[in-house]
């Protein structure tokens, strides 16, 4: 069993997502640490990217301010391997094909390897350029985590039979942010997943309430949250760990 299917091993799978450097790498360790006391299952870290298509406001506000900060692929590495001193759940990197090309796949992905990262979701990597990543990923043990959304319709199928790590199910289309509904047939597209793929699927995108999280949950393997918890950070600066921690502890009560 890959290090990812451990966190959703009889359990569902709780997944804060947090941008590296916002609003400075020490508070995000910070944060990270206290995600994880508070039940977090899997941690998603965002290494900042200049021009992050998939995301909405919240997030790109979370990219400025840590660029501004001077955040940097490498202090991203390092924060990692400052983390896995004592972090032990599955930790894996979310950022944009570009960041990776321009550090160099293979030596961006064999870092991954060696600082403990288990996987890598690129939001703007279409399913028919995967293999540019896809071999690199395999060799050196990082799953690349396939996005499936609603308007993947006829390949649905086709990218969960493929799946590594865990499938990202995207709630609903457009960009990332908090959403006050989430309309879209999801349990239809989870029961193709299933019909093709073991690997577990968590959905994602628009998640911000611990009954949306429940909702989500229960109609997957989990859920992952991301603007709710950089609205926190944006509101609490270096004073957030505390209050993410209490959200997540909410959010991962809900899943349960």
């Amino acid at each position: 069993m890959t290090e990812i299917a451990k966190a959703f091993e009889n359990k569902k799978a709780f997944i804060p997502f947090i941008t590296c450097g916002d609003p400075d790498l020490e508070t995000t360790a910070k944060i990270v640490r206290e995600a994880v006391a508070n039940g977090a299952d899997l941690i998603e870290l965002g290494i900042p990217f200049s021009d992050p298509t998939a995301e909405g406001p919240v997030i790109q506000g979370a990219n400025i301010r840590a660029l501004k900060g001077g955040v940097t692929t490498d202090k991203v590495f390092d924060l990692v391997r400052e983390l896995r001193k004592d972090v032990t759940i599955p930790m894996v990197f979310m950022t944009y094909a570009n960041v990776v090309f321009s550090y160099g796949g293979d030596k961006f992905i064999s870092t991954c390897k060696e600082i403990g990262i288990n996987g890598l979701i690129l939001p703007d990597l279409p399913y028919e350029e995967k293999e540019e990543f896809l071999p690199l990923c395999r060799k050196y043990g990082v799953d690349l985590i396939s996005l499936i959304a609603p308007t993947s319709e006829n390949r649905i199928a086709m990218i969960a039979k493929e799946a590594d790590g865990f499938i990202y199910l995207v709630s609903s289309l457009g960009v990332t942010g908090t959403r006050s509904e989430i309309n879209t047939d999801l349990k239809s597209i989870v029961d193709v997943i299933r019909q093709n793929s073991s690997v577990p699927c968590a959905i994602g995108f628009g998640i911000s309430t611990p009954e949306q999280a429940k909702k989500m949950a229960d109609i997957a393997d989990g859920a992952i949250v991301g603007s709710a918890i950089i609205k926190i950070i944006e509101q609490y600066g270096k004073d957030a760990p505390r209050y993410v921690g209490e959200y997540v502890k909410s959010m991962k009560d809900a899943v349960r």
